[in-house]
């Protein structure tokens, strides 16, 4: 067994955190193949992205008070042994219906990483050791997103899109050896929690009861949503209405993932000596004004692939330094329900998602706008749900002792 302090074990979490952008990634430069083998629109393809968000949102309220009250590991163990089954379901899928049914259950199992993998930090360290932890992990994680769909697009010229799926199959396999034989319990007995629905309710009403948890949560839910957008709808937009190819798409990926990269390091850096507070104040502008100016050059008529790669890289930085420091805010204060607050905080962030992925397949009319202004919005309100609901006017040097309860 690893030692839960050891940097192994951060690096285990992350391969366990990085499920969900490499289950939402790596198919993201066949989903026009995809709709013209199941014989069916781009808004219906769209929709498995929406779909996984939905499931994934849905699963975050139970997994987080289940692993409260029976442990991490073991509702870990279920989730992705349920992702396993749904990826060859999504493999084999004979038409659309049953590709989305696949990618709920996908979502439903793999939520299971993501949110325990964060509520496992914050039972191992402090809250002021987790927003580093958290930080360097995203850094690390984003390895996931830069080679997905550079993987994804060599897996569909050469093996066809099923292919895809079957790798995610193959990803669960061995995080399932891995949490069965090395990963120790990160949850102690004497911090679990009561499964009972009203212990569960109280939990969530505690957590809507608090203005920083909501202000946290709310900023990297629309600051997400915007990224989400790109994810939604990007390659249909330089694929489809630019010609940019699969490959070089994958590519352009990459840089998007730098960005997020840069940002998280910039995070990981700097938040002992500047503090959350100042990080997002000028993390959440970076994001207002960038995606901003996509939906005015899209708006203007400018349809260069540089014209989204350029700003959606600068607002991939300063979502790599919301991520990590609002879940960090939301997660600190509540050390006794960390399942349920990372839940909450899960379920808010990829439920705004769903419904913005879900619109830009909808009203996507075959041009750049719709998802440009859908990130340029969840800029915009990321700015303003930090400026409303958090920001106090001044920084929060957050000092460098580690807090280990």
């Amino acid at each position: 067994m690893l030692r839960l302090t050891s940097p192994a074990t951060v690096a285990v979490l992350a391969a366990l955190t990085a499920l969900g952008p490499l289950a939402t990634d790596m198919y993201l430069p066949a989903m026009p193949a995809m709709a013209e083998a199941l014989g069916t629109g781009p808004d219906r393809v769209q929709l498995t992205l929406s779909f996984y968000m939905a499931g994934f949102a849905l699963a975050q309220l139970f997994c987080g008070p289940l692993s409260d009250r029976f442990g991490r590991r073991p509702v870990m163990i279920a989730g992705f042994a349920l992702f396993l089954l749904a990826s060859v379901l999504c493999a084999f899928a004979p038409d659309v219906e049953w590709l989305l049914a696949g990618r709920f259950l996908q979502a439903l199992g793999g939520a299971a990483g993501p949110v325990l993998g964060r509520a496992a930090v914050r039972d191992i360290h402090g809250p002021l050791e987790a927003a580093r932890v958290l930080s360097y992990m995203a850094s690390t994680m984003a390895m996931a997103p830069a080679l997905a769909p550079v993987v994804g697009a060599g897996l569909l010229l050469v093996f066809g899109w099923q292919s895809i799926f079957l790798l995610l199959a193959g990803y669960a396999v061995v995080m399932l050896a891995i949490l069965v034989w090395l990963l120790p319990e990160p949850l102690p007995v004497e911090r679990r929690q009561s499964i009972a629905p009203r212990a569960i309710l109280a939990n969530y009403r505690l957590l809507l009861g608090q203005r920083a948890f909501v202000g946290y949560t709310l900023t990297n839910a629309a600051a997400f949503a915007g990224m989400f957008a790109f994810l939604s709808g990007s390659s249909f937009v330089l694929i489809e209405f630019m010609g940019v190819s699969p490959g070089l798409y994958g590519v352009l990926f990459t840089l998007i993932v730098g960005g997020f990269f840069s940002g998280s390091l910039i995070s990981g850096r700097y938040s002992h000596r500047l503090g959350r507070d100042r990080l997002l104040r000028h993390a959440t502008r970076l994001c207002a004004l960038s995606g901003a100016s996509m939906a005015a050059l899209s708006l203007l008529g400018v349809y260069s692939p540089w014209a989204v790669i350029a700003p959606h890289v600068l607002y991939m930085i300063g979502f790599g330094i919301v991520m990590p420091q609002s879940m960090a805010g939301a997660l600190a204060p509540n050390p006794e329900c960390a399942g349920s607050a990372s839940s909450l905080f899960g379920f808010l962030q990829m439920t705004l998602a769903a419904l913005g992925g879900a619109l830009v397949g909808q009203f996507h009319d075959g041009t750049s706008h719709t998802m440009a202004i859908a990130i340029g919005l969840g800029g915009v309100l990321a700015l303003l749900a930090y400026r409303g609901l958090v920001n106090t006017g001044r920084a929060t040097i957050m000092p460098k002792a580690r807090d280990t309860g």
